[in-house]
């Protein structure tokens, strides 16, 4: 079992890891910046902790939550790809998310 110190651990350490992330979005002014990122991470945390602690109690696969964390955060950056008359925009924010 995860610790209650180590989970606010990885919490803040997820905020802080988003939130550089999230700086060097907002300094370049690019989309999804700073929240967007602090958010995703927070989020990509939570569901991790929540995995880890269900698979401990069940005696299950910690990894069965987690994985669809992927899945999940694909479809954000799908959503931020635009395609316009031009051409696309917005693969780097994919990415980035």
């Amino acid at each position: 079992m995860i610790t209650n110190v180590e989970q606010v651990v990885s919490l803040f350490v997820a905020t802080l890891l988003g939130a550089l992330i999230g700086l060097e979005r907002e300094f370049n002014q690019k989309a999804a910046g700073l929240r967007t990122n602090i958010l995703i991470c927070i989020g990509a945390c939570v569901f991790t902790l929540i995995s880890r602690q269900m698979g401990a109690a069940f005696d299950g696969s910690a990894t069965r939550i987690a994985a669809h964390i992927v899945g999940g955060i694909g479809f954000l950056g799908a959503g931020a790809i635009i395609r316009d008359r031009g051409g696309v925009q917005g693969i780097t924010t994919a990415a980035t998310i």
